[in-house]
């Protein structure tokens, strides 16, 4: 007898089917550079405050400080870039997480 892996033990309720994602084909690339974009904006941020978080301690130097503040303004300007470049609307750069909230 053949048994099906994924299904629900006995005497427990199947959960219902997830939701389906229509995908659009031709939309394809943009959605995924939304979701690439979003998780760089994302990481961006992190090390914002993380640099920002450094600076307040003291425990980075100014030319440090400059360098991290250039490479932050690059990663953004590529962003910007990139979202020109897909016709993404950099405000739209975020995820829902549902019972968490919004990502960013």
């Amino acid at each position: 007898m053949i048994t099906d892996p994924y299904a629900a033990p006995a005497g427990v309720a199947p959960t219902p089917p997830l939701a389906r994602v229509d995908i659009d084909p031709a939309d394809m690339e943009r959605d995924l550079g939304r979701l690439v974009l979003t998780l760089v904006e994302f990481l961006r941020r992190v090390m914002e405050a993380q640099a920002v978080r450094r600076m307040e301690a003291g425990t980075i130097t100014d030319a440090q400080t400059e360098a991290v503040g250039r490479a932050l303004l690059a990663s953004r300007a590529a962003v910007l870039s990139l979202c020109a470049r897909l016709e993404i609307d950099p405000l739209s750069l975020n995820l829902d997480l549902g019972p968490l909230g919004r990502l960013m």
